[in-house]
C-alpha cells in the first residue's frame, strides 16, 4: 500500500480534534501514514490537544498557520508532508474505517487526480440532528451529490479529497485568496489541466454540524458570498440550484415590504415559503425525535436566507482581487511549482 500523508487545517477545534485524529490513526490501512496538523491561532484548547496527540503518537506532527486561513493551512501541511498520496481531513470530520484504503484503490482504478465522497452530517443533540437532516436533504442543499449521495463518476468538485501529490505540486497547491471555495478552485485547475476528479459514494466522512443558529448562519453566509465570487471568477459555473437561495431572500423581503406598506396580501409570499420548508422538513426528519423535527424548518430557513444574503451582498471588489490572483492550470507535461 502506498504511504499516505493526512493533512488537517484546524482552528478552534477542541471539541472534535482528538476524535477526528483517532478516526485517522485507526484506519484499516496497511500502508505507512503520517498526520500533519496545521494550527491556526485558536482561542480554545486546540493547540494543547494537538500537542498531546504529538506526544502520544509519532505519526502526528504539527505546523503553524499564523494567518488562520484554511488554504494557507493546507499549503503549509502539504509542504511539511512527504508521501505520494495526500488526504485532506477537517478537524470536525470523522473518516469511515476503510476511507483511506478505498480512496487509494479508487485513485488506481480510475486514474483520477483527486477522489472524494459524501459529507455525511450527523448531530449529537436535537439542534445538530436538525441541521444534519437539512444538510442531507434536497430541500436543504438541492442535488449536490456530496451532500445527498449519487452515482460514482467524474465530478466538478468533491468533499475534502484524496489527491496524488504530483497533482497538488503541479498546480502550486491551493490559492490562498480563496478563504472559502478553495477546493472548487483547485479542482477547477486540475480539471482545466486535463485531470480527472472522481466522486464515489463509497467514501463517507462523518461531519459534525455547527452547534448554534448563529454559527450556522455565519457558515452559510460565507458559503453564499464565496459562491458568488466563484461565479464571477468562472463564468458559466452558476446554475439554478445556486440562484434559488438569493431568489428566496428577495421574494421573502419583497413580500414582507409589500405586506407591511401596501397590502396584507404581500405576506402570502413569506407564508408560502414557511409552509414549503415546513412540509419539506417532514420527510427529512423521519426517525428523529420531536425536538429535532421541530428545529428542521429553523435550520432550513437559516441555511437558505444566510446563503442567499451572502450571495447578494458579495462585493465585486473581493471577486476582482480573487480573479487577479488566478493561477493558470499547469498541464501534466509541464513542471509545476510546489
Amino acid at each position: 500500500m502506498q504511504p499516505v500523508s493526512v493533512i488537517m487545517p484546524v482552528l478552534d477545534e477542541e471539541r472534535y480534534l482528538r476524535t477526528s485524529v483517532r478516526h485517522i490513526l485507526e484506519q484499516e490501512y496497511d500502508g505507512e501514514m503520517e498526520v500533519v496538523i496545521a494550527l491556526g491561532p485558536s482561542t480554545d484548547r486546540t493547540d494543547e490537544i494537538a500537542a498531546e496527540l504529538v506526544r502520544e503518537d509519532p505519526r502526528v506532527t504539527t505546523v503553524p498557520n499564523p494567518t488562520g486561513r484554511t488554504p494557507a493551512a493546507l499549503n503549509a501541511a502539504i509542504a511539511a508532508s512527504r508521501h505520494p498520496i495526500v488526504v485532506r481531513v477537517d478537524g470536525h470530520g470523522m473518516l469511515s474505517p476503510n476511507y483511506i484504503a478505498t480512496a487509494v484503490r479508487l485513485l488506481e482504478e480510475t486514474g483520477a487526480q483527486n477522489v472524494g465522497g459524501v459529507m455525511h452530517a450527523e448531530g449529537e443533540n436535537a439542534w445538530e440532528e436538525a441541521v444534519a437532516a437539512a444538510m442531507t436533504s434536497r430541500i436543504g442543499v438541492g442535488n449536490a451529490a456530496f451532500h445527498t449521495g449519487g452515482e460514482a463518476g467524474p465530478a466538478e468538485t468533491v468533499y475534502l479529497g484524496v489527491f496524488r501529490r504530483e497533482a497538488l505540486e503541479r498546480q502550486g497547491g491551493y490559492n490562498v485568496e480563496f478563504v472559502r471555495a478553495q477546493d472548487w478552485e483547485l479542482n477547477f485547475r486540475i480539471r482545466e489541466a486535463g485531470g480527472l476528479i472522481w466522486f464515489s459514494p463509497e467514501l463517507r466522512v462523518q461531519y459534525r454540524p455547527r452547534p448554534s443558529v448563529r454559527a450556522l448562519a455565519k457558515q452559510y453566509k460565507d458559503y453564499g458570498r464565496w459562491r458568488h465570487v466563484v461565479a464571477r471568477y468562472h463564468r458559466g459555473s452558476i446554475n439554478l440550484r445556486y440562484l434559488a437561495p438569493p431568489a428566496a431572500v428577495c421574494a421573502v423581503a419583497a413580500g414582507v415590504a409589500v405586506g407591511a406598506a401596501v397590502t396584507p396580501l404581500g405576506f402570502v409570499v413569506p407564508a408560502g415559503y414557511l409552509a414549503a420548508i415546513t412540509a419539506g422538513s417532514l420527510p427529512a426528519g423521519r426517525g428523529l425525535s420531536l425536538r429535532a423535527r421541530l428545529r428542521i424548518p429553523v435550520a432550513l430557513a437559516t441555511m437558505h436566507m444566510s446563503w442567499g444574503y451572502g450571495f447578494l451582498t458579495s462585493p465585486r471588489s473581493l471577486a476582482r482581487k480573487v480573479v487577479a490572483s488566478r493561477r493558470p492550470a499547469v498541464p501534466a507535461d509541464e513542471p509545476g511549482t510546489a
